[in-house]
């Protein structure tokens, strides 16, 4: 099987405020879009459900069994993200949101990757305009 590839995002109207987060993942060549909302959030927060949401979905889909044996290129803009978990930045926040991902991530194989926000990759560019018009969603 080919890699799995994910772009994740967050957005947030006021922060904190209504949020949206929003993945692609790509399989085999095909995109599966998800996304969600939150009425009062974070951006922060609103960045890590995503990649959440986009673990959750994997682990239904392939079950604990197959997922271990499964490449996930995770591509976020979050560079607080990549930089906890290649890194080891200290945790400060969010604390409830970083045991889930440990949680989901655990025995995986992973390859978290910065990319430039706003800037010219396509996928990312998707995923941040799915994020922000899920956070539309709840504006008043």
């Amino acid at each position: 099987m080919e890699p799995i590839q994910i772009y994740t995002d967050g957005s947030c109207l006021g922060n904190p405020g209504p949020g949206g987060w929003a993945a692609i993942i790509t399989e085999d060549g095909k995109d599966t879009a998800i996304s969600g909302n939150d009425p009062d959030t974070t951006n922060n927060r609103m960045e890590m459900m995503a990649v959440i949401e986009s673990l959750k979905y994997l682990h239904k889909k392939y079950g604990r069994d197959k997922l271990p044996a499964i490449q996930i290129n995770f591509f976020i803009d979050s560079n607080l993200i990549v930089q906890t978990l290649n890194s080891g930045w200290k945790k400060k926040k969010n604390q409830d949101l970083w045991a889930e991902i440990e949680k989901l991530t655990a025995w995986l194989n992973i390859k978290w990757e910065w990319v430039k926000a706003h800037h010219k990759d396509e996928q990312n560019n998707k995923v941040d305009e799915l994020a922000f018009k899920e956070a539309k969603k709840l504006e008043s």
